[in-house]
């Protein structure tokens, strides 16, 4: 209950950060509240789902994903078991490319910012952490680690739900 407050006041206090800016804020993400995106909707944890394993690092002067590729079919629920066995933290965020590119500016501006949303979720090193996802629609869609400098680094990846 506290968390969700806490999320619900860091939101408003965006809002209302950007409208005195002057700037207009979309709302890309499904912040658990079920609604369903571009994207599709949070999974059910009591549901079965197909489970895909996602690895963060840094490597060779890079940050990546393992694997950066992924195939889905549409309707299918996913439970991302995510592992950061990296030195620093690291994010996993799924979106569209257009949303991930638009809120990666967002990230730059405000750098403290810490995501665990149904469809994002961030880790500190040698630590572990779950999304389930269900795509509800086909396309091509992205993930991406939303730490500034990471996703220019290369750690973002593709997925395409058929």
């Amino acid at each position: 209950m506290q968390r969700t407050y806490l999320r619900a006041v860091a939101a408003l206090a965006m809002v209302v950060a950007a409208t005195l800016a002057g700037v207009t804020m979309k709302v890309a993400y499904a912040h658990g509240d079920g609604h369903e995106t571009a994207f599709g909707k949070p999974g059910d944890p009591k549901k079965s789902a197909r489970i895909v394993q996602i690895v963060m690092r840094e490597q060779d002067g890079k940050m990546i994903f393992i694997p950066n590729t992924l195939r889905i079919r549409k309707g299918e629920q996913v439970r991302f078991q995510l592992r950061n066995i990296g030195e620093i933290d690291h994010e996993f965020v799924v979106g569209t490319l257009e949303e991930n590119l638009k809120h990666m500016k967002e990230m730059e501006k405000n750098p403290d910012m810490e995501h665990d949303d149904p469809n994002a979720k961030r880790l500190k090193p040698k630590t572990a952490g779950e999304i389930v996802w269900q795509f509800t629609k086909a396309g091509r869609f992205d993930f991406s680690c939303m730490i500034p400098g990471h996703r220019e680094a290369g750690m973002f990846g593709t997925i395409v739900v058929e």
